[in-house]
């Protein structure tokens, strides 16, 4: 689909029927009759409710940002896990706007005997199919997670030290992934061009060990919530690393905006307290007159939900030249090795 037509709204507070005002419902209206649109999409989330009253209002399919990423998700999963994660957000999505799916059928009209009619009896099969449905995709589900924890447990019995790409989606964590590991993982300039985990081995010449690095979802502003309970199984390789990866793309004027939204999803789900390393990407798409004077130093990161901050440390890097990479891997070295001094204390007394 192509856009057409762009309308922004001020208001105090969302309007409980239309979430947005009578009048500026009528306004887009008449601007979508004009440009001959074929659908209105909101860039927030509307309840099924405001949903159906959209439509009524302005006699066309009205859809929301939801959808959006759960179409966008949709097209991205390859993997069994990846795909099972999808059908689960979509269920749970449609299982809340059954109503206005079968409004062309007639309802239960009331009175002393009388039985539901068909539109009554098609929501209720719906409703009991994608309850169904929702129920076997969560017990694949677990299934998977089982998998994923199993693996997990490996690692540590191994004692392998962990590292998770994590940051804005299109950031490049992807493009940094196959640049370190010299994996082929997908890569593209696209949102959410990685919904499934890719974890790869590299060895780190420097603290002479290896580590995991997992390529991991890329977050967005405002992402639904159910989407990360979906997403679970995949988010939760971020809050188990030793070390946290985060890519920011360098070159885009609203990277500040984009980390505080990293941290904030970081937050929900536990990983806030995970060491970072800050990794500044897209250095080849800057004008030499911007580059940093020095390609490594440290950065203040806000948290999500007060006004305290820490200093962690940063490296501007091109994944895709390749410059700052090597800078790069002496930091993880440099974290692995220190993981590994902390942890003999614990290792002895295992043995002991």
């Amino acid at each position: 689909m192509q856009p057409v037509a762009r309308v922004v709204c001020k208001r105090r507070a969302p309007d409980a029927a239309l979430f947005i005002g009578s009048g500026k419902a009528d306004e887009i209206k008449m601007l979508a009759l004009e440009h001959g649109a074929s659908e209105i999409l909101f860039d927030q989330s509307l309840s099924p409710a405001q949903q159906r009253n959209l439509e009524r209002t302005l006699e066309l399919p009205v859809n929301d940002r939801t959808l959006l990423i759960l179409e966008i998700f949709g097209q991205r999963a390859r993997s069994h896990e990846g795909k099972l994660q999808v059908e689960l957000a979509r269920l749970q999505y449609l299982s809340t706007r059954l109503v206005r799916r079968w409004s062309h059928l007639e309802r239960q009209t009331g009175g002393a005997g009388v039985r539901g009619g068909p539109g009554e009896k098609q929501i209720e099969l719906d409703k009991r199919m994608i309850g169904e449905s929702i129920k076997r995709t969560k017990e694949r589900l677990v299934k998977v997670k089982k998998q994923r924890q199993t693996q997990r447990r490996q690692r540590e019995r191994r004692n392998a030290f962990t590292v998770s790409l994590v940051g804005y989606t299109n950031a490049g964590k992807s493009t940094l992934f196959n640049a370190l590991v010299k994996a082929r993982a997908y890569a593209a300039d696209q949102l959410f061009a990685t919904l499934d985990t890719t974890t790869r081995q590299m060895y780190l010449g420097d603290a002479a060990r290896s580590v995991s690095l997992s390529d991991t979802v890329g977050f967005i502003r405002d992402l639904p919530h159910g989407l990360i309970d979906a997403f679970a199984a995949t988010l939760q390789e971020a809050a188990d690393a030793d070390l946290l990866l985060h890519v920011v793309d360098g070159a885009n004027p609203e990277h500040l905006q984009q980390i505080e939204q990293v941290q904030r999803v970081l937050a929900e789900i536990g990983a806030a307290d995970v060491p970072q390393i800050l990794v500044f990407n897209k250095l080849d798409a800057l004008e030499k007159s911007r580059w940093p004077l020095q390609l490594s130093d440290s950065f203040e990161i806000k948290d999500a939900f007060s006004d305290t901050g820490a200093r962690v440390d940063r490296v501007f890097v091109s994944a895709k030249t390749g410059e700052g990479l090597p800078l790069l891997r002496q930091l993880l070295a440099q974290h692995a090795s220190r993981l590994r001094v902390e942890d003999t204390p614990r290792i002895n007394e295992a043995v002991a």
